[in-house]
């Protein structure tokens, strides 16, 4: 068991640093400030780096590197701010892994190559008002048909919603029930019936779009079904790999705030002397680097047992938990340490705090991964329905 990077990992790991480092503060502040996501021109520069579909294999336009690989570089992206990362998480462990893994070959074909050119981004679009949490309660509805499928519903909480060029739909696709009726379909943004409801305003994730998806009367053809009825265990597997990109863009807002406040607590001085200086203030930041060492350490265990490029959910779940565990305890911490100036959105910590909370919610919140582990645990689900 070796814990250290290969010698061409932490080649991709310092190109992506330097890039992100000299690039994209001052470009993360304005999208702050105006809560414009990253431009197409910008995914397109990222996709020429090679900082797209970095584990997507190299036939469908990726780089073929390893999910862990992905992950690596995600980290630093995130470090800046997560909206100008959204687009590496989207493009290496969001929806576009199922349609690599699942989707018919017309559909690989269509998108997943021009996800890693920089020229489509797609998101996904899980919840709706009635299923969030309780994801098989879903109501959006496809009827499928010999050679199109028609799909009428409403989504919500789609991170990307509006602004992406195309969605994995999760959708009821038969009359079982609970989980045997779920499957997912592939929807382009300008096929008729599809609108957006208002951009949200969110507590965080300032670039990162979200909004309501109302599907009317959607038509699609056949090959847009990425997994039918009754794959609803194949979505999840597919999800289980983008809880380790929630966990690891978490833990980047925890690793930033931790790489800032080092640099600060040297140079504030008070009672004549730097603020490191004071045995409280060394305590705090040895508990702040061991808690996102062991939010990393989670993260690359779970994608490196992966089978099959997929994490199990019990190790992703743990990651994911204790990395939004943690992202809360550190950011709020260096707040602290900062003071006013933590406080003050002339400084960029604050801003990790929201954003902290808000990993903590989407993608799963905090206490249903503790449920998915517990079921791990004993080896059967739970029942929430049960009185």
């Amino acid at each position: 068991m070796d814990f250290r990077l290969t010698e061409a990992q932490q080649e991709m790991q310092s190109a992506a640093r330097a890039y992100a480092q000299d690039k994209l503060p001052e470009l993360a502040d304005h999208i702050e400030r105006t809560a414009e996501p990253p431009t197409h021109e910008l995914i397109k520069e990222y996709a020429e780096m090679g900082f797209l579909g970095i584990n997507i294999p190299e036939a469908l336009g990726g780089l073929g590197q390893t999910s862990l690989d992905a992950l690596i570089v995600l980290e630093e992206f995130g470090k800046i701010s997560s909206a100008i990362a959204f687009p590496v998480f989207e493009s290496c462990t969001g929806p576009v892994k199922a349609i690599e893994h699942f989707g018919t070959e017309a559909l690989k074909q269509r998108v997943v190559p021009a996800v890693c050119a920089g020229e489509m981004v797609v998101a996904i679009a899980m919840s709706e008002p009635n299923a969030g949490s309780a994801l098989t309660d879903l109501t959006t509805r496809a009827e499928v048909g010999r050679d199109s499928v028609r799909i009428n519903g409403m989504k919500r909480w789609c991170s990307g919603g509006g602004h992406a060029d195309g969605y994995l739909v999760y959708c009821r696709m038969s009359d079982d029930p609970g989980a045997k009726g779920i499957g997912a379909v592939f929807i382009e943004k300008d096929t008729k019936g599809v609108s957006f409801g208002e951009q949200e305003h969110l507590m965080g994730f300032r670039g990162v779009p979200s909004s309501d998806i109302f599907l009317d009367d959607v038509e699609i053809p056949i090959d847009n079904v990425v997994v039918g009825a009754g794959g609803f265990k194949k979505l999840m597997q597919a999800f289980d790999l983008e809880r380790c990109g929630n966990a690891t863009m978490s833990m980047a807002q925890a690793a930033g705030a931790l790489d800032e406040v080092i640099g600060y607590v040297q140079e504030r001085k008070q009672f004549g002397k730097p603020i490191i200086d004071f045995q409280a203030v060394q305590l705090r930041l040895a508990e702040m680097q061991m808690q996102v060492d062991a939010a990393r350490l989670l993260i690359h265990r779970a994608i490196s047992n992966a089978e099959a490029g997929m994490p199990s959910i019990q190790e992703s779940s743990i990651a994911k938990c204790f990395a939004n565990e943690i992202s809360r305890t550190v950011t709020g911490n260096a707040v602290q340490l900062m003071g006013g100036y933590g406080y003050s959105k002339e400084y960029r910590i604050e801003r990790r705090m929201r954003d902290a909370w808000g990993w903590g919610i989407a993608g799963g919140a905090i206490d249903i991964q503790k449920t998915n582990i517990a079921s791990a645990m004993v080896g059967r689900r739970f029942n929430q329905r049960a009185k």
